[in-house]
């Protein structure tokens, strides 16, 4: 198999100089937590890392779609989509991703004096979130983002204490799972057990996925074609076209808050093609990712 360390189509990546290490390392605002490496890698062919000497950070990565794998200490994991887990400093390892399947995935090198606490032996081990409901998956990924976009604005000490206390919320959102999930931002879903309701929040909760009417409808428990006339009946559209317009509705966030490239913006709302995207963002809004960018708003 060939190996490739990194340069993904639609990848971001940040790679924090020497020098802001030292300094998050020293001030006490950020020295309990902060990142050091940060980047999201969609459908990452070939993608290959091996560290047979340890480093000092440790390496967070969590998979949205596809498959991969990790070892360490001799120990052979894989990973599936909606999973993630933590490589423990100062301990060799290895990872990638599947040679059939390629994983997407966000990743964050981090240390400080508080990082071991979020690598336990139960912790690091691989992890599910599975989406529903009250998964709030979306939120996180939200989180990731605003760090990410904070620590490309600059590196004053104002943006790194903010980076390193929004990734203290972000890890903490996954070391505390239940907490996270019972503080629920929609609290009028507790108990929602609509099948129309159910369906949108899966939807938002996988945005940066391909999902077939089947897979909602299974979801469900109806099958496609009364849960397809149901959906229609509540929301005046089909499934897959509301499922559509709502990804477009996150393209245009992203296009309106953030400077990532169109082809960065489709692979986050899980569409690989940017001129299928392109054609789609289009139909929706009636004018190209490019025009709507320049558009003035508000």
């Amino acid at each position: 198999m060939a190996k490739q360390k990194d340069g993904f189509h639609g990848e971001q990546a940040l790679i924090l100089p020497p020098a802001i290490i030292q300094r998050m390392r020293i001030e006490p605002n950020t020295s309990m937590l902060y990142i050091t490496d940060i980047g999201f890698y969609p459908k990452a062919i070939n993608h290959f890392r091996e560290r047979k000497t340890a480093i000092e950070q440790y390496v967070f990565i969590y998979c949205s779609e596809g498959k991969g794998w990790y070892s360490i200490e001799g120990q052979r994991y894989n990973v599936t989509s909606n999973q993630y887990f933590i490589l423990p400093a100062h301990l060799p390892h290895a990872y990638g991703s599947d040679e059939k399947d390629p994983w997407t995935i966000y990743w964050i090198h981090f240390s400080g004096s508080l990082a071991s606490i979020f690598c336990t032996p139960h912790i690091c081990r691989l992890t599910e979130i599975k989406p529903g409901m009250h998964s709030r998956i979306h939120y996180r990924t939200e989180l990731f983002e605003e760090i990410f976009r904070i620590l490309k604005m600059g590196y004053s000490l104002e943006n790194l204490s903010y980076a390193s206390s929004v990734f203290h919320h972000y890890l903490g959102s996954l070391r505390y799972l239940k907490q996270y999930r019972d503080a629920s931002s929609d609290p009028h879903l507790q108990g929602d057990t609509d099948p129309v309701n159910t369906v949108i929040y899966y939807m938002k909760e996988n945005l940066d996925k391909k999902i077939t009417l089947s897979e909602l409808a299974n979801y469900t428990g109806y099958s496609p074609s009364h849960f397809s006339a149901l959906f229609v009946e509540r929301t005046g559209y089909a499934p897959l076209n509301y499922f559509n317009q709502i990804k477009i509705q996150k393209a245009c966030q992203l296009l309106d808050f953030t400077d990532m490239k169109i082809n960065q913006v489709c692979y986050k709302i899980g569409i690989e093609d940017a001129y299928y995207f392109s054609r789609l963002f289009s139909q929706v809004m009636g004018v190209s990712p490019r025009e709507y960018r320049m558009i003035k708003k508000g």
